[in-house]
C-alpha cells in the first residue's frame, strides 16, 4: 500500500508511520514538501509536476498535496484515503470535489481542541481582567488603578458542542461560570454530558445569547452556519457581552460585527479566524481598542504533528484490518 506523505514531518514520525505495518510503501518527496515556518506548521507545497506522478501512484495520501491539484483528487485511479492535517476540511472537500467520489477522507478532529479551548479561555479571562487596556497602558507608562471582573457567575454560550467545545465548556465550568450550547441535532443527547446546563438546537440559538456574557463559536462552517452571528444576532447580545471565534471566519458576518464593536453594542471580540486571511491590513479589526487579533494559530502546538501522526497510525492499522476508520468526515455535513 502505497502511502504518500505531502505535508511536513519529523524523522521520527514518519517512522512510526513504517513501521505500522510491513505492507506499507511510505513515499516522502523531502525534496517537494514545503519547509514549515513554524512546529507542526502544514503549509500546502508549491505546484511542481512531479507531483502528478506521486498522486497518481497513492493510495493513501498524508494531507491533500498542492491546491491547484486538488479538484483532480477524485479521478485518482487508486486513491482510496486522504488523512487531513485539520478538523476543519469540509469547505476544501467541497471545493475539491471530493464529495461525489469514493475517496474517504479523515480529519484531525479533536487534536487541537485543548489548544482552542485554551485560546477561548484566555479571551474570557482578558476580557475580565481587561488585558488589552493593561498592554496600553504598560506601554505608555500609565498607572490608572481600574476593578476586573471573574468569570465565576458569568453564562458562556458554547455554539458548537463538539470536541473543541465541549473542552471549553468543561474548562469554563471549572473557572464556575456557567455554560450553555447548542449543537445541529439535539436527539437524545443530554446536556450535562456535553457540560452545559442548558442545550438547544443551533438554529433555536436566538433563546441563548439574551443572557451570554461570552459566545464561543467552535462550529463547522457549513450552509446552517454560514454568518451564523449575523446583524440581527448580534443585537440580541448585551453591550458588555464578548464574541471568541475559534471556528471559521464566515460563521460570522464580519462587517456586522466591526459595526457592533465600533459602535459599543458589543464589549470585545476575540478573534483567530476571519473572512479573508491573512487579514487585510487595512481591517478596521486591526485597530479597535477592544478586538484581540490571532493569526489563525491558536490550534496549533508544537506536539500536533504527534497526536496527528498517532491518530493517523491507529488508522492505518484499521484500514488494513478492513475496520472502521476515526473521524470520517461527513460528506452531507461536512464536518
Amino acid at each position: 500500500m502505497r502511502v504518500v506523505v505531502t505535508t511536513p514531518l519529523e524523522d521520527d514520525l514518519l517512522e512510526r508511520i513504517r513501521a505500522a505495518d510491513e505492507r506499507i510503501e511510505l513515499v516522502v518527496p523531502r525534496e517537494l514538501i514545503a519547509a514549515p515556518a513554524f512546529p507542526s506548521a502544514h503549509p500546502f507545497p508549491a505546484p511542481d509536476e512531479r507531483w502528478d506522478a506521486l498522486l497518481e501512484s497513492a493510495e493513501v495520501l498524508f494531507d491533500f498535496g498542492p491546491l491547484d491539484l486538488a479538484p483532480r483528487l477524485s479521478s485518482r485511479p487508486h486513491l482510496r484515503w486522504i488523512q487531513a492535517t485539520s478538523a476543519g476540511v469540509g469547505r476544501l472537500v467541497e471545493r475539491a470535489g471530493l464529495q461525489r467520489s469514493d475517496v474517504v477522507v479523515t480529519t484531525a478532529s479533536g487534536v487541537h481542541a485543548r489548544a482552542l479551548a485554551e485560546f477561548a479561555l484566555l479571551a474570557m479571562l482578558m476580557f475580565a481582567k481587561d488585558t488589552l487596556r493593561l498592554v496600553r497602558e504598560q506601554r505608555d507608562h500609565q498607572w490608572q488603578q481600574y476593578a476586573v471582573e471573574e468569570l465565576r457567575g458569568k453564562v458562556v454560550c458554547v455554539v458548537g458542542l463538539g470536541k473543541i467545545g465541549r473542552e471549553t465548556a468543561r474548562l469554563a465550568r471549572l473557572l464556575d461560570a456557567r455554560t450553555v450550547g447548542t449543537v445541529r441535532t439535539v436527539g437524545d443527547r443530554r446536556a450535562e454530558d456535553l457540560h452545559v446546563e442548558r442545550l438547544v438546537p443551533t438554529e433555536q440559538i436566538d433563546e441563548l445569547l439574551p443572557e451570554a456574557d461570552v459566545v464561543v463559536l467552535a462550529t463547522p462552517h457549513t450552509p446552517l452556519t454560514h454568518r451564523l452571528l449575523d446583524a440581527r444576532r448580534l443585537a440580541l447580545l448585551k453591550p458588555s457581552a464578548i464574541v471568541v471565534n475559534v471556528a471559521r471566519g464566515d460563521v460570522v458576518d464580519e462587517q456586522a460585527l466591526i459595526d457592533a464593536l465600533r459602535e459599543g453594542r458589543l464589549g470585545g471580540a476575540a478573534l483567530d479566524v476571519f473572512e479573508r486571511e491573512p487579514l487585510p491590513e487595512d481591517s478596521p479589526l486591526w485597530d479597535l481598542p477592544n478586538v484581540f487579533v490571532s493569526p489563525h494559530s491558536a490550534s496549533t502546538v508544537a506536539a500536533e504533528n504527534g497526536r496527528i501522526v498517532e491518530l493517523f497510525v491507529e488508522n492505518l492499522r484499521r484500514y488494513l484490518d478492513g475496520r472502521p476508520l476515526l473521524n470520517v468526515l461527513d460528506k452531507e455535513q461536512l464536518y
